[in-house]
């Protein structure tokens, strides 16, 4: 791993030559108008768009992989015969930059799922397509948890380079031959290394700061959620749930979708996959009429013990990078950090 320097005009720069180039370059914007405005990950029109003080986006960068709604193939019947047009799999190339570090974890850990039985060509071709300029975080609120499942607001697992930010603009940390290729394409933007220290300074205290909202033990709280299925505790905690699904719309890590034909006419249509939740009654109601999870609490069971054990079980990864956003955006107060902390003192694994 090498280390270089990046001014914050250089930044400005190394983004319009980028887009100069013809490669889409998405970074934290301003979207909204007013009480509405907030952050979002866009595509940059012009490098003055993007945001980089502002905190962690409403939304994460998922959808860059993941869209919400996409077509799979498109369908044409003639008669007996039915032709099917194959969609592209090779996508437009892609600079992600300003991306915290919970959000640049998070395609690596949903890697898992898209190539475990079948490689996912419409997820891999864009994660080839997309190289990911991180930024560490000073931190975030009190509802940010990173720490505790293996990460930090330093952490560069998923980046390719590691932006920190100092008084002469940014550390940077050079972590993979994509983040290499980068900085040599566009080496007169970059200077040489020399606020190593400044920046390790920067991290250790956001570091301590965030560390203070939440630890457990993870082994053990695994071993608690496989071995407490019908625990009366999920039937109290799950009383606020509203089962609308905004946590799984705002997490980087859920990745549940269903599949869809869509009629084009009479001969005609598309497959389509779109987003959608385990926090929903439908998600698993049978064409019988039978619901495995009738209820909200073994809905809510179910997110909680994907996440925390039956995930990490199977490929040794906890399908959570501790952002925060399921219950700054929760309209019935689920709290995770309240719930997780419950969770670790009943294993006996909280810190």
């Amino acid at each position: 791993m090498s280390a270089k320097t990046l001014t914050q005009a250089d930044l400005t720069s190394l983004v319009s030559d980028i887009l100069a180039a013809d490669k889409r370059v998405v970074a934290p914007s301003l979207v909204g108008i007013g009480p509405l405005e907030h952050i979002e990950y866009r595509p940059l029109h012009k490098a003055e768009d993007m945001v980089l003080d502002r905190g962690l986006p409403k939304r994460s960068i998922k959808e860059m992989f993941f869209p919400p709604t996409e077509v799979v193939f498109r369908w044409k019947q003639k008669k007996s015969d039915v032709a099917i047009d194959e969609i592209p799999t090779t996508f437009q190339q892609t600079v992600v930059i300003g991306a915290l570090p919970c959000d640049a974890a998070a395609p690596g850990i949903v890697d898992r799922v898209m190539n475990w039985d079948y490689r996912d060509e419409l997820w891999n071709g864009r994660r080839e397509a997309t190289t990911i300029v991180a930024m560490a975080c000073d931190g975030g609120d009190k509802s940010c948890f990173c720490t505790a499942v293996g990460l930090g607001p330093e952490s560069s697992k998923g980046a390719d380079l590691l932006l920190t930010p100092v008084k002469a603009g940014y550390h940077v940390d050079v972590l993979t031959p994509k983040g290499e290729e980068l900085v040599s394409k566009y080496s007169k933007r970059f200077g040489e290394a020399k606020s190593a220290d400044e920046a390790k300074k920067y991290q250790e205290a956001a570091r301590k700061k965030v560390e203070g909202n939440l630890s457990f033990d993870a082994p053990k709280m695994r071993a608690w959620l496989e071995g407490n299925f019908e625990n009366e505790y999920w039937r109290t905690i799950a009383l606020r749930c509203h089962g609308c699904g905004t946590c799984a719309t705002m997490c980087p890590t859920c990745h549940c979708f269903d599949i869809v034909d869509e009629n084009e006419g009479v001969l005609a249509g598309e497959r389509r996959r779109n987003w959608d939740t385990c926090q929903t009654g439908k998600f698993t109601l049978h064409g019988s009429g039978h619901n495995p999870r009738h209820d909200q609490n073994a809905r809510f069971r179910q997110r909680v013990t994907h996440k925390f054990a039956i995930y990490p079980g199977k490929f040794g990864e906890i399908l959570c990078t501790g952002c925060g956003r399921c219950q700054r955006q929760c309209p019935g107060g689920m709290d995770l950090l309240e719930i997780l902390g419950d969770i670790a003192r009943m294993a006996g694994g909280a810190a």
